[in-house]
């Protein structure tokens, strides 16, 4: 099966967070969720370098399309380790997980 190049829709983050950060209680609950932003980040990044649709990656995985959604949807999914280690192979990429210490410890 011939695979479908990933094509990323434009999004300015920045003008986001300027409308979105007028919303009462906006600021503080995507602070709260700023972990999970961060790994759907690097996981949207990692499957646009690999010009890969989700579709692409749920087959590799042996997985849906949907189910990819959900993965790469920060804070409506808490993945599995393994999970994790199955989408980073599927798009090129080796899962590292490290503890840092806290600037405040």
């Amino acid at each position: 099966m011939a695979e479908i190049k990933y094509k990323p829709v434009p999004h300015n983050h920045k003008e986001f967070l300027a409308k979105a950060g007028t919303r009462k209680g906006f600021v503080a609950a995507y602070n709260a969720l700023d972990l999970e932003y961060q790994l759907a980040d690097q996981m949207l990044k990692a499957r646009s370098r690999a010009g890969l649709t989700q579709d692409a990656v749920a087959e590799r995985m042996g997985t849906t399309k949907s189910a990819i959604s959900r993965l790469e949807s920060a804070g409506k999914h808490a993945p599995s380790l393994a999970t994790l280690k199955r989408y980073a192979l599927a798009v090129g990429c080796e899962l590292q997980v490290k503890l840092v210490r806290q600037k405040d410890a």
